[in-house]
């Protein structure tokens, strides 16, 4: 029997490229203290902040299965991820001021999008992945058109590549499900090493 795959996040982006895996998920959100250590680099933070994202879910299962003597066994997979320019990281916008001055500063320019991926099963492991991302100019009105439509105001940096946000995006270089907040192929690989593919268990060779 596979493992039951538990997703440390309340993000529906995460959740739905999990599914594009064909993968099922049990998705519960881990509240971390996400600011940046001093003197942190921007790898070191995203890798930080998702395996205490994972640890938190963890503890939380652990309580949660106290009083059984039968554990089901499982996954846990969090990720986190940034925006950085100019060795600057980006968060979330707070007003649309904030959401202005972060898609100017992106405007015409190359920037990079780091996400940090954590698993938790038979042994921890975990993965850094960049992707650099090159934004068109964009005009003041449009950027405050598009804070206006809702969508930039919980993404790093301001923006969602998979909505009306790649409208700005002139190109990438590096994985595209990155951007969006999962690495894919990096993240498939760590869980095919605990054993869970949406092609089921391997098959075992036949002895001559």
């Amino acid at each position: 029997m596979q493992p039951m795959l538990v997703l440390a996040s309340a993000s529906p982006r995460r959740r739905e490229l999990i599914a594009q895996l064909g993968l099922n998920s049990h998705c519960l959100s881990a509240d971390v203290d996400e600011t940046p250590a001093t003197g942190e680099s921007p790898n070191r933070h995203v890798l930080r902040l998702a395996m205490a994202k994972a640890q938190a879910v963890a503890e939380r299962l652990e309580q949660a299965d106290a009083p059984s003597n039968q554990k089901q066994s499982r996954l846990i997979l969090a990720a986190d991820t940034l925006v950085m320019i100019d060795d600057d990281i980006l968060g979330k916008p707070v007003d649309a001021a904030d959401a202005a001055r972060m898609i100017q500063r992106l405007s015409g320019r190359w920037h990079e999008v780091i996400t940090g991926v954590a698993l938790l099963g038979c042994q921890r492991q975990s993965v850094t992945v960049m992707t650099r991302v090159l934004f068109r100019t964009i005009e003041p009105w449009e950027a405050a058109a598009y804070w206006a439509s809702g969508e930039p105001s919980d993404k790093a940096g301001g923006y969602g590549i998979q909505g009306r946000g790649a409208l700005f995006v002139e190109r990438i270089d590096g994985s595209y499900s990155n951007v969006v907040g999962l690495p894919l192929f990096e993240t498939g690989s760590l869980l095919a090493a605990e054993g869970l593919t949406p092609w089921g268990p391997r098959l075992q060779e036949a002895s001559p």
